[in-house]
């Protein structure tokens, strides 16, 4: 009998130098492997990735299951209600990629504040001289000293600020839960501010929430054209918090600085996604990347370690699982 599936392949651990111990006996399969509900009935675990597909929650009916445990932070691909039901504990991995996650938020809120991806379009098109004046006329400025926005403050968004703040950015945030580490938000001095407040007063605006029916369609229009002129957004929660066409439309007007997108409604993003559309200056504001923000060799190491980690200690141990999400 297996004790652990996993919906990933070994090679993803592999690589990483994060295979599973010894004590548990693993299998790997696809998500849409044809035999997948009975590996699922035989099984003691499951572990699955925080991104993909929603699984369906027939797979979760009849099985002896001790733990469902995601490599990740993210929930929304479960079906929290049947695997309740069905008495399933779920687990998951909080905080594995703030440090990924915030040097992307900063690396890409500067690329896109001195337009480099659009400097090295520029130059291969032989344009050096006539953009580099149009750089130089246009007054752009770097991180230092600006305002930055967090939308999302708990330990993700938390690290975002931190990383931002030693760059020497001021912070602002928003959450309506309670903030996860006041004292770190008032060492940096940073502001709770309303939603609209704060992205009315941003120079970056970077978004930190887990999807929730609360948070589905969080910035809109009316919130985008709220936005301060030539903001940089920061897209790297998750998929359908931003409307994406309202969010072209305010690209193509020229309203914002720049958008950096890593997550997306749909993934990969349907070929008919308004993003992809944006052509001249507005492809050049934005910055598209594959749902990779968390994802470094260092995060996946850290991620798949301690999730190996809880997996052993319910199914060898029979211990409680840690980080139980429901």
């Amino acid at each position: 009998m297996t004790d652990v599936l996993v919906l990933r392949p070994q090679a993803d651990f592999a690589r990483v130098g994060a295979l599973p111990p010894d004590s548990l006996s693993v299998s790997y399969h696809a998500p849409d492997c044809a035999e997948l509900p009975a590996l699922i009935r035989q099984a003691k675990a499951l572990v699955v990735p925080a991104v993909g597909p929603k699984l369906a929650s027939i797979l979760f009916e009849g099985t002896s299951l001790k733990l469902v445990q995601v490599t990740g932070a993210g929930l929304d691909r479960l079906d929290k209600a049947a695997l309740t039901k069905a008495g399933i504990p779920v687990a998951n991995v909080p905080g594995g990629s703030n440090s990924a996650v915030a040097e992307y938020a900063v690396t890409a809120a500067s690329m896109l504040l001195r337009r480099f991806s659009w400097s090295s379009a520029e130059i291969k098109r032989g344009n050096y001289a006539a953009f580099r004046a149009k750089l130089m006329g246009d007054n752009l400025a770097g991180i230092e000293g600006l305002l930055v926005g967090i939308v999302g403050f708990g330990v993700i968004g938390l690290a975002v600020a931190q990383a931002f703040a030693k760059a020497g950015c001021r912070i602002c945030y928003y959450d309506p839960a309670p903030v996860v580490d006041p004292a770190a938000a008032a060492a940096m001095g940073a502001t709770v501010m309303s939603l609209d407040e704060l992205l009315r007063s941003a120079d970056v605006v970077t978004l930190h929430v887990p999807l929730l029916p609360a948070t589905q369609g969080l910035i809109g229009a009316s919130q985008l054209a709220g936005m301060k002129k030539h903001a940089v957004l920061i897209q790297a929660s998750r998929g359908g918090i931003v409307d994406e066409q309202a969010l072209a439309e305010c690209l193509r007007s020229g309203h914002l600085g720049g958008v950096a997108v890593d997550v997306y409604s749909t993934e990969p993003p349907a070929a008919d996604n308004p993003l992809l559309a944006l052509d001249g200056d507005a492809a050049h504001r934005l910055l598209l990347t594959p749902h990779i923000a968390g994802v470094t060799r260092q995060s996946a190491a850290f991620l798949f370690r301690s999730a190996w980690q809880n997996v052993e200690r319910v199914v060898v141990t029979g211990a409680p699982p840690l980080n139980r999400a429901y």
